[in-house]
Protein backbone atom coordinates (compact mmCIF):
# COMPACT_ATOMS: atom_id res chain seq x y z
CA UNK A 1 0.00 0.00 0.00
CA UNK A 2 1.39 2.98 -1.14
CA UNK A 3 1.68 6.36 1.44
CA UNK A 4 -1.50 7.69 -0.28
CA UNK A 5 -3.64 5.30 0.46
CA UNK A 6 -2.03 4.34 4.06
CA UNK A 7 -3.08 8.65 4.77
CA UNK A 8 -6.54 8.00 3.94
CA UNK A 9 -6.81 4.91 6.01
CA UNK A 10 -5.38 6.69 8.93
CA UNK A 11 -8.08 9.21 8.31
CA UNK A 12 -10.56 7.03 8.05
CA UNK A 13 -9.82 5.37 11.27
CA UNK A 14 -9.63 9.23 12.92
CA UNK A 15 -13.02 9.83 11.18
CA UNK A 16 -14.75 6.61 12.39
CA UNK A 17 -13.77 7.71 15.94
CA UNK A 18 -14.81 11.28 15.60
CA UNK A 19 -18.04 9.72 14.59
CA UNK A 20 -18.73 7.54 17.31
CA UNK A 21 -17.96 10.67 19.79
CA UNK A 22 -20.35 12.85 17.48
CA UNK A 23 -22.76 10.21 17.71
CA UNK A 24 -22.29 9.85 21.72
CA UNK A 25 -22.06 13.59 22.02
CA UNK A 26 -25.42 13.89 20.09
CA UNK A 27 -27.41 11.55 22.78
CA UNK A 28 -25.86 12.95 25.96
CA UNK A 29 -24.91 16.60 25.46
CA UNK A 30 -26.79 18.64 22.83
CA UNK A 31 -30.13 17.46 20.69
CA UNK A 32 -29.13 19.67 17.73
CA UNK A 33 -29.42 17.78 14.72
CA UNK A 34 -26.60 18.58 13.20
CA UNK A 35 -24.22 16.60 15.27
CA UNK A 36 -26.09 13.42 14.53
CA UNK A 37 -26.01 14.32 10.82
CA UNK A 38 -21.90 14.61 11.31
CA UNK A 39 -21.41 11.69 13.00
CA UNK A 40 -23.56 9.69 10.45
CA UNK A 41 -21.03 11.55 7.40
CA UNK A 42 -18.32 10.78 9.43
CA UNK A 43 -19.09 6.97 10.02
CA UNK A 44 -19.89 6.65 6.47
CA UNK A 45 -17.30 8.08 5.28
CA UNK A 46 -14.88 6.45 6.54
CA UNK A 47 -16.61 3.14 6.06
CA UNK A 48 -16.27 4.37 2.01
CA UNK A 49 -12.71 4.98 2.29
CA UNK A 50 -11.25 2.23 4.03
CA UNK A 51 -13.36 0.42 0.69
CA UNK A 52 -12.19 2.28 -1.86
CA UNK A 53 -8.75 1.89 -1.00
CA UNK A 54 -9.06 -1.41 -0.48
CA UNK A 55 -10.53 -1.77 -4.23
CA UNK A 56 -7.07 0.38 -5.23
CA UNK A 57 -5.07 -1.76 -3.18
CA UNK A 58 -5.98 -4.29 -5.26
CA UNK A 59 -5.52 -2.83 -8.50
CA UNK A 60 -2.38 -2.59 -7.98
CA UNK A 61 -0.02 0.04 -7.40
CA UNK A 62 -0.43 3.69 -9.10
CA UNK A 63 -3.44 6.00 -9.97
CA UNK A 64 -6.93 4.74 -9.84
CA UNK A 65 -10.15 6.10 -9.67
CA UNK A 66 -10.90 4.28 -6.36
CA UNK A 67 -7.60 6.06 -4.82
CA UNK A 68 -8.59 9.62 -5.84
CA UNK A 69 -12.81 8.84 -5.12
CA UNK A 70 -11.74 7.39 -1.76
CA UNK A 71 -9.43 10.82 -1.53
CA UNK A 72 -12.12 13.35 -2.16
CA UNK A 73 -14.76 11.86 -0.07
CA UNK A 74 -12.26 12.32 2.94
CA UNK A 75 -11.38 15.88 2.11
CA UNK A 76 -15.69 15.80 1.94
CA UNK A 77 -16.40 14.26 4.63
CA UNK A 78 -14.22 16.08 6.65
CA UNK A 79 -15.22 19.52 5.74
CA UNK A 80 -18.88 18.52 6.12
CA UNK A 81 -19.16 17.23 9.02
CA UNK A 82 -16.23 19.25 10.56
CA UNK A 83 -18.77 22.50 9.52
CA UNK A 84 -21.88 20.97 11.34
CA UNK A 85 -19.73 19.62 13.99
CA UNK A 86 -18.18 22.69 14.97
CA UNK A 87 -21.14 25.01 14.27
CA UNK A 88 -23.54 22.57 16.70
CA UNK A 89 -20.98 22.46 18.95
CA UNK A 90 -19.30 25.60 19.74
CA UNK A 91 -21.28 27.85 17.15
CA UNK A 92 -17.72 28.46 14.99
CA UNK A 93 -18.44 28.78 11.25
CA UNK A 94 -15.17 27.67 9.23
CA UNK A 95 -15.89 29.56 6.65
CA UNK A 96 -19.43 30.47 4.98
CA UNK A 97 -20.48 27.52 2.48
CA UNK A 98 -17.90 25.40 4.00
CA UNK A 99 -20.86 22.15 4.21
CA UNK A 100 -22.30 22.39 0.84
CA UNK A 101 -18.90 22.87 -0.72
CA UNK A 102 -17.97 19.76 1.49
CA UNK A 103 -21.28 17.69 0.30
CA UNK A 104 -20.17 18.56 -3.55
CA UNK A 105 -17.03 17.14 -2.89
CA UNK A 106 -18.70 13.88 -1.22
CA UNK A 107 -20.87 13.56 -4.34
CA UNK A 108 -18.19 14.38 -6.97
CA UNK A 109 -16.17 11.69 -4.96
CA UNK A 110 -18.33 8.92 -4.92
CA UNK A 111 -19.14 9.69 -8.58
CA UNK A 112 -15.45 8.92 -9.21
CA UNK A 113 -15.24 5.93 -6.92
CA UNK A 114 -18.24 4.53 -9.36
CA UNK A 115 -15.71 4.97 -12.60
CA UNK A 116 -13.63 3.01 -10.50
CA UNK A 117 -16.08 -0.19 -12.25
CA UNK A 118 -15.07 1.06 -15.16
CA UNK A 119 -11.41 1.16 -15.34
CA UNK A 120 -9.39 -1.80 -17.31
CA UNK A 121 -7.75 -4.24 -15.48
CA UNK A 122 -3.91 -3.89 -15.24
CA UNK A 123 -1.79 -5.70 -17.49
CA UNK A 124 -0.36 -8.88 -16.47
CA UNK A 125 3.20 -9.09 -16.94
Amino acid sequence: MNAFRRLLVFLAGLMGAAGVAAAAGGAHLTAEPNLTTAATFLMLGASAVVGGCALAVVRGPGWSFASVGAGIIALGTVLFSGALALRALWDIVIFPMAAPIGGTMLILGWLVLALAALEREPRAG
